[in-house]
C-alpha cells in the first residue's frame, strides 16, 4: 500500500460522508390524484442487510474502501473478505475502524481462502454480495445466489481510439505516453489498463513507433525504488500466463514491437501488432502489461472494433472533436467513456461499472449506497404536530 492508495483511500471515505449528508429521502407528492388529496409519500432507502464484500488484490486498500465506506454511510454491517495474496490493507482498516465508535459487529474482515468463499456467498445472512474480480468467479457467484443482491465488478479488456482528427505531432506524442504508462501501470494489472489500441489508418505508420519507443522507455524493477516505472506481476504463474498467451499470438502471426521476454514474475512491457481478433492477448483479459495494436479504416470501424469483446468496462477516444466524441459515446459498449485520453480513469465518487461481460451494478459512493438499499415508502394523511 503506497501513499497514493492511501490518498484514494481517504478520498473514499470523505465521499462516502459526504453522501451520507445527502441520504435524506425525496417527498412525493400523491394528491395529484382526486383519490390522495391530503395525502403525501416520503420515499426513504433502508439497508437490504448485511453486505458480503469480496474484494481483489490489484487495490487491496482502496478497494475494501469502496465496499466499506458505503456500508458505514447508509448503515449496514458488512463482512469483507480480501484477496488472499493481499489482506494486510483490510486488517489495518479493521484495526483503524474498531477505534471509532461504530456499534459492534458494523465491520469484519475474514481472510480466508478462496475456495472457502463459497460458504460466505450462500449464507442467508447476507443478502447483499459485492464482488471485484475475475469473470469467471463473478459469473459463478451470480449462477450460486439468483435470489440475492449481486453487484459484479468483473473487468475488462480496455480499448482506446486514436480518431482521424488526433493527427498533429503534440496529440500524437501525448497519445503515445498516456497509453505506454496506463497500460503498464500495476504491471497491466488493472480492469482498465489500455489493453487494445485502435488507430485511424492515416496516423498509424506515425504513431506506432511512438509508442513503441514510450513503452521501450519504461524501466522495470523494484516497485520500492523511484526509478521503477513498471514492477512485477502478482506471481511467477502469472507472469508465466501473460508469456504463454503472448507465444499463442506469435504463433497466429503477431509480431512483438518491444517487450517478450519474462524474468521471474516480470514481465516487460509489451507491444504486439498483426494479431489475430480471436487471440487471447485481444479476446480475453491479459492482466498484465501487454499493449495490441491495430489500424482501422475509420473511425466508425474503430468502434465496432471496441464492441467486438465479451467485455464492455471502458473506453478511450482521443479525439478534439464534439461530433465524434458523442458518436463514440452513442455507439460504444461500454460503462464509461473517457474522452481525450485513456479508459484507465477513475473517480471514486463516479458511478464505476461495466456491461456485458464487466459486470452488473455500479461502483462509486452513492452507486453503491443505492445497491446496498432498497426504497420504501411511507404515506402521509392528515397528520398533525
Amino acid at each position: 500500500m503506497g501513499p497514493r492508495g492511501g490518498r484514494a483511500a481517504v478520498s473514499t471515505f470523505r465521499w462516502a460522508a459526504e453522501e451520507a449528508r445527502r441520504f435524506s429521502g425525496d417527498l412525493q407528492r400523491l394528491d395529484t390524484d382526486p383519490t390522495a388529496t391530503g395525502r403525501i409519500a416520503l420515499v426513504r432507502r433502508v439497508p437490504k442487510g448485511p453486505v458480503l464484500g469480496i474484494a481483489p488484490f490489484n487495490f487491496p486498500l482502496n478497494l475494501v474502501a469502496h465496499k466499506v465506506a458505503p456500508a458505514i454511510a447508509v448503515g449496514t454491517p458488512i463482512i469483507v473478505k480480501p484477496a488472499p495474496a493481499t489482506p494486510l490493507s483490510a486488517l489495518l482498516l479493521g484495526e483503524l475502524l474498531a477505534e471509532t465508535d461504530l456499534p459492534a459487529g458494523m465491520f469484519s474482515v475474514l481472510p480466508l481462502p478462496n475456495d472457502r468463499a463459497a460458504e460466505l456467498v450462500a449464507d442467508p445472512r447476507l443478502p447483499v454480495v459485492s464482488f471485484t474480480g475475475s469473470a469467471p468467479v463473478g459469473a459463478a457467484i451470480r449462477r450460486q445466489v439468483p435470489e440475492k443482491h449481486v453487484t459484479l465488478e468483473l473487468g475488462g479488456n480496455a480499448a482506446a481510439v486514436l480518431c482521424a482528427d488526433w493527427t498533429s505531432d503534440d496529440d500524437l506524442d501525448f497519445a503515445a505516453q498516456r497509453i505506454a504508462t496506463f497500460a503498464n501501470y500495476q504491471a497491466g494489472q488493472s480492469c482498465i489498463a489500455v489493453q487494445r489500441v485502435y488507430v485511424h489508418h492515416t496516423l498509424h505508420a506515425d504513431f506506432l513507433p511512438r509508442l513503441v519507443a514510450a513503452v521501450r522507455a519504461l524501466h522495470t524493477g523494484d516497485p520500492t525504488s523511484e526509478l521503477t516505472d513498471v514492477g512485477p506481476m502478482v506471481s511467477e504463474d502469472a507472469a508465466r500466463r501473460v508469456e504463454t498467451w503472448v507465444a499463442e499470438a506469435v504463433a497466429a502471426g503477431a509480431t512483438i514491437e518491444v517487450g517478450g521476454d519474462r524474468d521471474g514474475a516480470t514481465y516487460p512491457p509489451t507491444v504486439l501488432t498483426g494479431v489475430p481478433a480471436d487471440a487471447k492477448v485481444v479476446a480475453e483479459e491479459v492482466f498484465g502489461p501487454v499493449l495490441v495494436v491495430a489500424p482501422v479504416a475509420d473511425d466508425q470501424a474503430a468502434f465496432a472494433a471496441v464492441n467486438d469483446s465479451v467485455y464492455g468496462l471502458q473506453a478511450g477516444v482521443f479525439t478534439r472533436r464534439l461530433d465524434v466524441a458523442f458518436s463514440a459515446a452513442r455507439s460504444l459498449e461500454v460503462g464509461g467513456l473517457v474522452v481525450g485520453d485513456v479508459p484507465s480513469y477513475r473517480a471514486d465518487q463516479m458511478p464505476y461499472g461495466g456491461v456485458k461481460g464487466s459486470g452488473v451494478g455500479r461502483e462509486g459512493l452513492r452507486s453503491a449506497m443505492d445497491d446496498y438499499t432498497e426504497p420504501r415508502v411511507m404515506v402521509l394523511t392528515g397528520l398533525t404536530l
